[in-house]
């Protein structure tokens, strides 16, 4: 269905600004996932577990997994629904609960996704997450108007294949900014 939401960020990465005050969201690259007028749903891709890997959330699902699915890194998708799973990836598209983002990126958190991934048959390109973030009506739009966030495209192989240390600057560099120029301080030209 085609977002009709004339300010959506939907498909857009947010970069957070250096001045960032919420721990949350400190250096994080989010992926917008959805932004309605009712708020907006996304996946930071930039924070992984420090010790969780996908054998373990497998092993609570009752799942059997190869040892590269097993070895997966679990991440931090954000602050909302941290005990749900979400998948973050590119095609195939044809899961139960799957979200177009872009053309070549989806979220999906349904049970068939996830069998697939640990039985080493899902999308070739996949981040699992545990929670989201979420914004409630006119909360994005009103921290984008307080400078917070800076905005990209969301590009599958910045999420996938760019390091997790490096995503932040590399999101922000894509945008033609150089990161060592911005400012923490918050203003408005």
């Amino acid at each position: 269905m085609e977002n009709r939401y004339p300010a959506s960020l939907k498909g857009q990465l947010l970069m957070s600004m250096p001045g960032m005050a919420d721990p949350n969201f400190s250096r994080t690259v989010t992926c917008i996932c959805e932004h309605t007028a009712e708020g907006a749903v996304g996946i930071i891709v930039n924070r992984i577990h420090e010790f969780l890997r996908a054998k373990e959330m497998f092993g609570e699902l009752d799942l059997t997994c190869t040892p590269e699915s097993g070895a997966m890194p679990i991440h931090i998708g954000g602050p909302v629904h941290t005990n749900e799973v979400f998948i973050l990836h590119g095609p195939p598209f044809a899961w139960e609960a799957c979200l177009a983002i872009t053309s070549s990126l989806a979220m999906s958190n349904s049970m068939d996704i996830v069998r697939a991934i640990a039985q080493g048959t899902g999308p070739e390109s996949a981040a699992i997450c545990l929670g989201c973030a979420g914004w409630g009506p006119m909360q994005l739009e009103g921290e984008l108007q307080q400078n917070a966030w800076l905005t990209g495209p969301a590009d599958a192989d910045l999420i996938f294949d760019v390091s997790m240390k490096s995503r932040w600057e590399e999101a922000i560099r894509r945008i033609g900014i150089d990161p060592a120029l911005l400012s923490g301080t918050v203003g408005h030209a």
